[in-house]
């Protein structure tokens, strides 16, 4: 293998039921996953100048991507180009757009970081990230463990600023109570805002007369919810809840204008934005000829390319096509949105491989972006496609 930017130190610890145990009193509670090691016991560390460079990089395409929501903002053709379900275009214009960098208060920037330690972002999941836990909790907790500093104990406080701001007085996520991991998520989010709040299954909500109601029948003014905004066009309640949104009944957080830099349509159009020499000066495209990957909305690559839903979430819907433009491989865990959703194209890139106890692996890079600062690494490790199977590994600063 070669020599790569990435140092894996440590080794597993012999009594591994006990770490597991701390990490699940903190709240980590899916180290372990149906006899599974999902957490590894390692650290990954990354020199300093290589994280000064990602948090630069993730500070500038935030403020890309931002620019690129208000250009398409109150474009009908553009949410069609970015798969922007119908039942939302109207909820999306009646709604005013966010400050500059708080269209979404609570994303996760995924990041390829090759083995010779150049980046290219991946993707940008701006509506209902998860790894929050794994970034915020355990990261820190592994860290200090092993007698290193963590670049992500700033995170709770960014929450804490963000929901000050937007003010939910629920949280909500599906099979809650049920679903470790998306509640956790939220379980956590709460705790560290400092807020008062509760926390409800999204299956037991219900809209009445436009109000949305918990079991309890008592009415949710103002929600942080882990639901994708993009199945408001096939659930059931999809049209009551966009009507909620729309009459001001409801106020959801991320707002709506988070689903248009979820897109990964959005990309596509940063992408044909840069080529036509439109809309961004020249620092911009700087920056988007050096971190973007070429992304279309028809597959016109002559090399290697990726193919995954708009709207897909943990791998599902990704194939992987090799330099004859034929498929060689494709993920099989996780739901292929794909299915209901448009496809984007994207060139290839590499992803660093580590050698880990669990043998050697493909790492993705993850940095939140909360209340618009980039704040927090979440490594992930599995295969060339980063899904459901993958791995969690603390990534560290040396």
């Amino acid at each position: 293998m070669s020599q790569s930017v990435f140092e894996v130190v440590g080794v597993p610890n012999d009594d591994r039921a006990s770490r597991v145990k701390e990490l699940f009193d903190l709240g980590f509670t899916w180290a372990d996953l149906e006899d599974e090691a999902y957490w590894i016991d390692q650290i990954v560390l990354m020199e300093r100048p290589l994280y000064d460079e990602l948090e630069q990089a993730a500070k500038a395409l935030w403020g890309i991507l931002d620019k690129a929501v208000r250009y398409v903002y109150r474009r009908p053709d553009l949410y069609e180009l970015l798969g922007i379900p119908p039942v939302m275009w109207e909820l999306l214009d009646q709604a005013p757009l966010a400050e500059p960098g708080l269209i979404s208060r609570y994303a996760r920037f995924d990041f390829a970081i090759a083995n010779d330690g150049s980046i290219k972002l991946l993707e940008l999941n701006a509506d209902t990230p998860t790894g929050y836990v794994e970034a915020s909790i355990a990261t820190p907790w592994v860290l200090t463990q092993a007698g290193f500093s963590s670049p992500n104990e700033g995170m709770k406080d960014l929450v804490a600023a963000a929901w000050a701001a937007d003010q939910p007085d629920t949280a909500a996520c599906v099979a809650y109570g049920q679903h470790m991991e998306d509640s956790g998520t939220i379980e956590a989010l709460v705790r560290h805002s400092g807020r008062e709040m509760t926390c409800e299954d999204c299956l037991e909500l219900w809209f009445d007369e436009g109000y949305l109601k918990n079991k309890n029948g008592e009415v949710i003014e103002r929600m942080f919810a882990l639901y994708p905004k993009e199945w408001m066009a096939v659930d059931d309640a999809g049209e009551a809840m966009a009507f909620a949104i729309e009459t001001g009944r409801l106020t959801l957080f991320n707002p709506p204008h988070s689903l248009l830099l979820q897109s990964k349509g959005l990309l596509a159009a940063v992408w044909g934005l840069y080529e036509l020499g439109l809309l961004f000066n020249e620092q911009e495209r700087e920056v988007i000829s050096t971190y973007v990957l070429p992304t279309y909305n028809k597959p016109v690559f002559s090399g290697s390319f990726v193919s995954k839903s708009m709207f897909g979430r943990e791998g599902g819907s990704v194939r992987l096509y090799d330099a004859e433009g034929q498929l060689e491989l494709e993920d099989q865990e996780g739901f292929d949105s794909s299915v209901l959703f448009p496809s984007v194209y994207q060139k290839r890139a590499e992803l660093a491989r580590i050698n880990t106890a669990e043998g050697e692996l493909h790492l993705l890079t993850g940095m939140f972006v909360i209340n618009g600062t980039p704040c927090g690494l979440l490594g992930r490790a599995g295969g060339p496609i980063t899904g459901n199977a993958s791995h969690f590994i603390a990534i560290g600063v040396k």
